[in-house]
């Protein structure tokens, strides 16, 4: 067990920033909620990194189990939804370790997401809590700059965009954007009648994670 462990952390080790073409992945969870929210968001992001930052992903981005092993093969994890999201032991388990051995989890709350996403990451870092980032902090200044945090895509409850994240020793492991709908910005611009303008601001912040994601 030991001995796979360590060659799960090695493979995770990533030597440069987009190496891997393969990165991207889109987690499936149990507990009712659609995970499978935003199907062009991903796809778009991908496409405006590898413009923007030069990156080489593929497009083909993957969707696997919380429980799989799969999730060792990609360096960014994303979720998504509006309902009830539920872990189990195993996925939990699966997950923390996951987290502990390199891999970057973002966490885009659909609306309706957020108090069930933050009760079972509480499960996977029972030690940990969120903490909302400073506007200062490096994520919100990569290739993009956000002196204000994250920009506001969609209005649900008339609250300010807020970026929370979960770290471990220094280094953050999740990174949670609420009351933004980041995702949906991403999505082509007729499934929402986003203006382009939205667009844009959604893609730019959603490279900035990625950039922070292979950085940090």
């Amino acid at each position: 067990m030991r001995k796979a462990f360590a060659v799960v952390a090695l493979c995770l080790s990533f030597a440069a920033f987009g190496q891997n073409k393969n990165t991207f992945a889109l987690l499936k969870y149990s507990g009712g909620g659609d995970w499978y929210a935003n199907p062009t968001s991903l796809t778009n992001l991908i496409r405006f990194c590898n413009k923007e930052l030069h990156t080489d992903f593929s497009d083909n981005y993957a969707t696997i189990d919380i429980g799989s092993a799969e999730i060792f093969l990609y360096p960014f994890c994303h979720i998504t939804g509006h309902g009830n999201i539920s872990l189990n032991e195993q996925e939990t388990a699966n997950l923390r370790n996951y987290l502990l051995a390199g891999g970057f989890l973002h966490v885009d709350d659909n609306y309706g997401l957020d108090k069930y996403i933050r009760r079972e990451m509480k499960k996977v870092f029972p030690e940990l809590n969120f903490v909302e980032l400073p506007f200062a902090h490096p994520i919100y200044h990569q290739r993009f700059n956000f002196p204000n945090g994250l920009p506001k895509i969609h209005e649900h409850d008339n609250k300010s965009p807020k970026g929370y994240a979960l770290i471990w020793e220094g280094r953050v492991v999740c990174f949670y954007t609420y009351e933004t709908d980041l995702g949906d910005g991403w999505e082509d611009t007729d499934v929402h009648n986003d203006t382009e303008e939205r667009h844009q601001k959604a893609l730019q912040m959603g490279s900035n994670i990625i950039s922070f994601c292979f950085m940090q």
